[in-house]
């Protein structure tokens, strides 16, 4: 009797919390999705709903732990030179088209014919995709790099349909909306500037996955409107709440709130190709101008914190610089030594992109104006300010300074610092593969050792060269280094197995709702 009373609780228990089929997910975003093309993703919100359609090889826990996912196992050969990938059966995409080693090797075949945005994760490392049989692929390395599996559990290595190559590959554009995949849901809709909808995949691999029939991305760009409508029951999750919010909602019942740090910084870019930004002295004067420490423990409420590297602390191969303490006498100092009083800088800012943005441009606004320098700040639409930013074409290159974040998907030091400070990728460079510097910084020494990272597998040298490379980047000061973040998501009380990564995803994949 006694061990049924004790079957009983146990099937009781697992009858409670069980999860529940079915419902719409809606999850509130601060800017629209940029594109759904794995090798051209930019961006963060691009990332969170690209992950829910799209899969690699490997994936990232949320430990930073590489995790199998389209392959179930593989071996290191040929002197760390080769990877073989053994693949799981029986995964369809989501029009029909079977994944298999075939489908692998098209879409890196496609990756570095199309030359996608991204293409750098993987050029100068990858030699070769061979396809051994239906389901075991060799990836063949030029030499042994360290961080090659990392790399693949980025968005550039999530596969797309064969077939949706084949049929929208010479446009990209065209591609980036009818995004097809293995993941647990299905492309349905993206209504630019509004939302992105996607469905349950009713034949995932992973079997009883999903649980949720529908997710719809619902863009609102206020932070405030984004928890008043998950507080009112009209939204089921927001991303990044204002710091000022998070003690009112830790307090709401009908509310439940997860923080964990990330991988992300948030800086202040500066041109250093124009005047008076090309001069280094004007560059760590507006360092020093800026109380981070402020803008951290006031504006930001402790979700985050000062950096002193252009990696965060989360990030493999971070180290301590010690960067810009709060100093205005020296920043006056540096000022005059350089011959510049009542300076006028322009200050271009996303609003509702990053947690505060707009906020911590004015914030910094007024700090600037105590040692002599007056800024103009504007705001801009996200999708306008990426395209300018982001563009290769020199008569957009007229800005200043700009706020940006990056938050590197691989969590190590090197897809950082080469997208960011290699010559190489500068804009408008016809070498540049990941052409990310749009502060146009070049420093011999740091290209140097940012090369030699690339392919040392001694882990002690790899991390000395990451380090010297963090030391000469904060001494030429190509950004006001500013703070790294910790990622914050409200959720109403019945949401369950909501997962969030230090890399800023947020997975739905496990998600459902109690109700």
């Amino acid at each position: 009797m006694r061990r049924f009373v004790v079957l009983l609780f146990v099937f009781l228990c697992v009858a409670i919390f069980a999860a529940k089929y079915g419902g719409t997910f809606r999850f509130l975003i601060g800017v629209d999705v940029t594109t759904l093309l794995p090798g051209n993703i930019p961006d963060s919100i691009s990332t969170i709903v690209g992950m829910h359609i799209f899969e690699g090889l490997v994936d990232i826990d949320e430990n930073l732990k590489i995790i199998p996912a389209l392959a179930e196992r593989w071996e290191i050969t040929d002197n760390g030179t080769a990877y073989v990938f053994h693949l799981r059966k029986n995964v369809k995409f989501h029009d029909g088209v079977d994944f298999n080693a075939h489908a692998v090797k098209k879409n890196f075949d496609y990756l570095f014919s199309a030359n996608l945005r991204n293409v750098g994760v993987f050029k100068g490392i990858i030699k070769e995709v061979q396809v051994l049989d239906d389901f075991t692929v060799k990836i063949v390395l030029f030499r042994p790099h360290s961080a090659i599996l990392y790399r693949l559990a980025q968005s550039t290595g999530w596969f797309v349909s064969p077939q949706m190559i084949d049929k929208f590959g010479q446009d990209t554009a065209v591609l980036s909306r009818n995004p097809v995949g293995t993941g647990p849901f299905m492309f349905k809709e993206w209504k630019a500037g509004e939302s992105v909808e996607l469905v349950k995949n009713p034949n995932y691999w992973r079997q009883g996955l999903p649980y949720l029939d529908r997710i719809i991305f619902k863009v609102v760009a206020e932070d405030v409107s984004r928890v008043n409508q998950v507080r009112a029951g009209d939204a089921d999750l927001m991303y990044n709440p204002p710091p000022a919010l998070v003690t009112a909602i830790e307090q709401d019942k009908s509310l439940q709130i997860k923080i964990i740090p990330t991988v992300r910084t948030i800086f202040i870019g500066l041109n250093t190709s124009r005047a008076p930004l090309n001069d280094v002295r004007v560059r760590q004067a507006l360092n020093y101008a800026v109380d981070k420490e402020k803008l951290c423990k006031v504006l930001m409420r402790g979700l985050a914190k000062p950096s002193d590297s252009p990696l965060s602390s989360m990030t493999y191969g971070y180290f301590s610089t010690g960067g810009y303490p709060y100093n205005p006498q020296k920043a006056k100092q540096l000022l005059k030594e350089a011959g510049y009083e009542n300076l006028k800088l322009e200050l271009i800012t996303p609003k509702g992109r990053y947690l505060n943005d707009y906020e911590t441009a004015v914030a910094i606004q007024g700090m600037l104006k105590e040692v002599g320098i007056n800024v103009d700040v504007k705001p801009m639409e996200w999708g306008s300010y990426v395209a300018k930013i982001l563009s290769q074409k020199p008569e957009d290159w007229d800005y200043q300074m700009f706020l940006l974040g990056w938050a590197p998907g691989t969590a190590e030091g090197y897809q950082v610092l080469f997208p960011l400070f290699h010559s190489s990728n500068r804009m408008g460079s016809p070498t540049g593969t990941m052409r990310y510097n749009n502060y146009f910084y070049s420093n011999p020494k740091v290209d140097e050792l940012i090369e030699k990272a690339a392919v040392e597998i001694d882990e002690k040298k790899l991390l000395e060269y990451f380090a010297e490379a963090q030391k000469l980047v904060v001494q030429d000061a190509p950004w006001i280094f500013l703070y790294e973040m910790n990622i914050a998501a409200v959720m109403r009380k019945e949401v369950q197995g909501v997962k969030l990564y230090p890399t800023e995803r947020v997975s739905l994949a496990e998600a459902w709702i109690d109700r």
